[in-house]
């Protein structure tokens, strides 16, 4: 099977949606690269990422490897009609972090005619590995974003 090459067009605009969305601007979380098989995600964390010992709050972890195993599976899905949402989600805490800034990517390890299965890992900016997960996600055919004007092509050939 010879893979379809993702259009920029697409990618620019999913950036600028995904990025501009409320829980992104809420937590601060930026898409910073996607393609098939793989997205980058960063936060540069601020005081109301920490829970009360002064540690990033475990639901930071949570929320941007969710973000990032969904992302990667995203271009592994042909069909440009189709969405996604998170039925699984299994991470491990590694190291705590305190400042500076959460960088994550996430690679796709399958994606079949339901499901998609992917995993993400957290680090420092020194590269110090601070959480890994995996995500299970489920296909939604029809349930694509909704945009005004419309979606460029996924795909070009």
């Amino acid at each position: 099977m010879i893979m379809k090459k993702p259009n920029p067009e697409y990618i620019k605009r999913i950036n600028e949606i995904v990025n501009h969305c409320p829980y992104f601007e809420l937590l601060s979380i930026k898409l910073q690269d996607m393609g098939i098989g793989y997205s980058v995600l960063e936060i540069n964390l601020a005081k109301k990422h920490l829970q009360p010992y002064g540690m990033v709050h475990g639901g930071v972890f949570a929320s941007i490897i969710d973000a990032a195993a969904f992302w990667s599976v995203y271009f592994g899905i042909e069909d440009p009609s189709a969405g996604l949402i998170t039925v699984d989600l299994k991470l491990n805490f590694l190291e705590p972090a305190t400042s500076g800034k959460l960088i994550a990517r996430g690679r796709q390890i399958k994606v079949g005619g339901t499901l998609g299965y992917a995993e993400a890992e957290v680090t420092d900016e020194t590269g110090k590995v601070l959480t890994h997960g995996t995500s299970t996600v489920l296909i939604l055919p029809g349930k694509a974003i909704k945009t005004d004007p419309p979606m460029p092509p996924k795909f070009i050939d």
